[in-house]
Formats: structure tokens, C-alpha cells, sequence
């Protein structure tokens, strides 16, 4: 794959999850996205949306003034309470994933807490590698949103929340040969 086809499938991944917590966020009543979970044990669908936006934000940031620090990422509450301030937050992020400067092989630097007492290193990385790391955290939380949603009755489809290669196999193993 070329560097501008794999660009171009990292943000194509990266939009689908944009889509899908636009979808949920519209699926979902004011009170379900802020009630806390009776199964995911302090957590609200609001929570799970801004933590996945703000990993998103925290890369575009670090981008524009490196380096990338998703542990001192900016933790932006309003998004959390309030459905409108998350649908603005959603496409606030999908103008800034259409950069045209960066392809996937574009160097950048990232800060990771290695530890509680807060030590950092910084490591070489790509942007490519980068938004590739902040899909997949983030369909980790949108299966945990997807469980929080069914407790209000409302049913995502069956691949909301599930790894790309969980629905590859997924499809292999079901489709008759």
C-alpha cells in the first residue's frame, strides 16, 4: 500500500469512529448520556465519548506543537454533560483529521508516563502510527458505550464497538466457503 493509500485508510478509519459517536450521540437521550452505567462501573456514555475525543485532540495538538501527550491531555468536561458540546467536538476533530500535510510516514514525537510518580520519556513515532493508536483505544471505548446505550435501550449495530480484524474473522468464519 502507498504512503497516501494508507493515509488515506488511517483517516478513513479514524472518520468512522467520528461517525459512530455521532451516531450515539444522537441516539441517545440527554439523561442516557450522562447517567452512570450499572454494569461499567462509573462510567457514562458522555464520559467514554470525551475521553475518546480528547485522545484525538491530544494528537492533532501535539502535532501542531509537538510533542503528542495523551497522558496531560486537555480533558474538555463540557463534552461529557452536554450532547451538543460532543456533536461540536466531533466536527471540530473531522476537519482537523483532513490535514493535508501530514501523510502517514510523517515523523512526530510522543511523551508517555511511565509511571504513577508521573516519569516521562519521549519516543519517535509517525502520524500514521499515532492515528492508528487513537482508532483502536477508541473502538475499545465505543464498545463500552455500546454496553452503556443497551442498558437504555438502545441498540447499536453488531460491529459498534468491535476491532476491524474481530469483524474480518467475524465475516470469514460465517460466510460459507
Amino acid at each position: 500500500m502507498t504512503s497516501n493509500a494508507t493515509t488515506h485508510a488511517l483517516r478513513a478509519a479514524a472518520a468512522q469512529v467520528f461517525d459512530r459517536c455521532t451516531r450515539l450521540i444522537d441516539a441517545v437521550t440527554d439523561d442516557a448520556f450522562v447517567a452512570s452505567s450499572a454494569t461499567i462501573r462509573g462510567g457514562t456514555i458522555g464520559a467514554h465519548v470525551r475521553h475518546v475525543l480528547d485522545h484525538y485532540a491530544a494528537l492533532f495538538n501535539g502535532v501542531e506543537s509537538p510533542p503528542i501527550a495523551y497522558d496531560r491531555r486537555e480533558r474538555r468536561l463540557a463534552m461529557e454533560r452536554d450532547r451538543a458540546a460532543a456533536r461540536a467536538a466531533v466536527e471540530s476533530l473531522r476537519a482537523r483529521l483532513c490535514c493535508p500535510t501530514l501523510g502517514a510516514d510523517s515523523p512526530v514525537t510522543i511523551r508517555v508516563m511511565t509511571s504513577g510518580e508521573g516519569d516521562e520519556v519521549e519516543l519517535r513515532s509517525t502520524f500514521g502510527r499515532e492515528l492508528a493508536f487513537a482508532t483502536h483505544h477508541a473502538i475499545h471505548h465505543l464498545a463500552m458505550m455500546r454496553a452503556i446505550a443497551a442498558e437504555f435501550g438502545v441498540i447499536l449495530e453488531d460491529t459498534f464497538g468491535k476491532a476491524p480484524s474481530t469483524v474480518h474473522h467475524e465475516h470469514r468464519t460465517t460466510t460459507p466457503a
